[in-house]
């Protein structure tokens, strides 16, 4: 097998025997009227890629990223991103992810560590320039350090909640100065352990607070991309704010961030909140608030967020059918939020793994379209609901009804029938148009 240094470019071969070409992903291939990377906007995550080196709960790194300068961690850093950068030249990816803390090392102090955040954002608007990349979205680091430990806008402690504000300005101007299209919160910490020692009003209010803040410190910059809440059940947290989509799509509304704030939606985070990937796509479409996505699929058997690289082509199908009928990314894309497993530890296996889910994705949105094309899924939804389109069924839509207009109508009913839903010819559907 070929060296990481002996590969230039991935370039699409379809049918290649060859491990690192793509058989699926044509990046400039039109389909719906966009190239394929348009459709797909694929970003690395920093976080996984760049820094991970394979440490589990049981135990210790099985690959080394330090590059021989662990000794002096502002010239590691700035090796780390000269790797990322052409990383995703060989992956052909255009944008890439990260959290503050990911791409530079921590000071002593909290202003210590923003001067050495402040040095790297500037390195990396010189990479950016110079490799043509772009930042989809940032966020800040806001519950790795035990200051964290009891969460960081939802802290009982105020000290620490200015600390997280102070992170996420800084990661703000991060974001206006590399261009990023959002700006995402995940709320690591932000839940609880037990209720016996939590005021669960204050907490959510003073969440709310500090994403208006955000929002408003951002706008008044200039900043004219999107905010993104990122789902997620539990892990760290027994119960966290940020639940799952609907909960998430709850706290948007309740303290006034719509038009701000959409949704991240991860599919291992799906996994553990008792979801579907396309069930969580489809709640954020529906209530307005698709907005990108955390590309990554969990191990069913284990009760934890595994991040896996996507190789399941049913549930990236789907996924790219909700993208599509969301009308496409736009501030969004499609995020690796996945890490190589313990064993695949060489800089091959990296590129190995990014083909694998990008081809994956690719053969996801090849289907996708030919669903929506071949037309039976969405003609069978449209009559079974065709009730609603004349009679009392539309007038039930249109809000031109009451409960007595309806007692009366339904004392007129004899026999009362509702059809098959016909699941299994359904699924059936989607193997033909996948395989057939």
């Amino acid at each position: 097998m070929k060296k990481y240094d002996e590969i230039k470019k991935v370039v699409y071969s379809h049918g290649s025997k060859d491990p690192f070409t793509f058989k699926y992903y044509d990046p400039d291939e039109v389909i719906m009227g966009k190239p394929m990377r348009e459709h797909l906007k694929f970003a690395l995550s920093y976080w996984h890629t760049i820094d991970a080196e394979g440490v589990d709960m049981f135990g210790s790194g099985t690959m080394d990223k330090s590059f021989g300068l662990a000794a002096d961690p502002l010239a590691m850093y700035r090796k780390k991103a000269e790797f990322a950068f052409e990383l995703m030249d060989k992956l052909q990816i255009d944008y890439y992810c990260f959290h503050d803390v990911d791409i530079a090392p921590e000071g002593r102090t909290v202003a210590e560590s923003m001067k050495y955040f402040g040095e790297m954002v500037d390195y990396l608007a010189v990479l950016q320039k110079k490799h043509g990349k772009k930042l989809l979205w940032n966020t800040a680091n806001n519950f790795g350090d035990k200051k964290f430990m009891a969460g960081a806008a939802t802290s009982p402690n105020a000290d620490v909640f200015a600390v997280a504000a102070a992170k996420v300005k800084a990661g703000i101007d991060a974001a206006l100065k590399l261009g990023a299209d959002g700006y995402v919160f995940w709320g690591g910490r932000e839940g609880y352990d037990t209720l016996l020692n939590t005021d669960m009003a204050l907490e959510l209010d003073n969440l709310g607070r500090f994403m208006r803040m955000s929002r408003d410190y951002a706008r008044s910059e200039g900043f004219k991309g999107a905010f993104y809440l990122e789902p997620k059940p539990k892990e760290p947290t027994k119960h966290q704010y940020d639940f799952d989509a609907a909960t998430c799509m709850n706290f948007i509304r309740t303290y006034g961030l719509e038009g701000d704030f959409k949704l991240n939606i991860e599919a291992n985070h799906a996994t553990l909140a008792g979801h579907t990937f396309q069930h969580e796509l489809r709640v954020a479409r529906v209530n307005g608030g698709f907005g990108s996505i955390d590309a990554n699929q969990g191990d069913y058997l284990l009760g934890w967020d595994t991040d896996q690289f996507p190789t399941n082509v049913y549930e990236t199908m789907m996924c790219m059918y909700e993208v599509l009928k969301a009308g496409g990314f736009t501030t969004g894309g499609l995020n690796f939020d996945a890490k190589t497993r313990r064993q695949s530890n060489t800089f091959e296996d990296i590129l190995l793994a990014y083909i694998a889910g990008m081809d994956t994705f690719a053969l996801g949105l090849r289907f996708a379209v030919k669903l929506i094309e071949d037309g039976r899924i969405d003609d069978f939804v449209k009559e079974r609901y065709a009730s609603y389109s004349s009679g009392i069924g539309k007038k039930i839509v249109e809000g031109r009804t009451d409960l007595k207009e309806l007692y009366d109508y339904a004392m007129g009913l004899e026999k009362i029938e509702v059809a098959s839903g016909r699941q299994e010819y359904l699924e059936s559907v989607i193997n033909e148009i996948m395989f057939g």
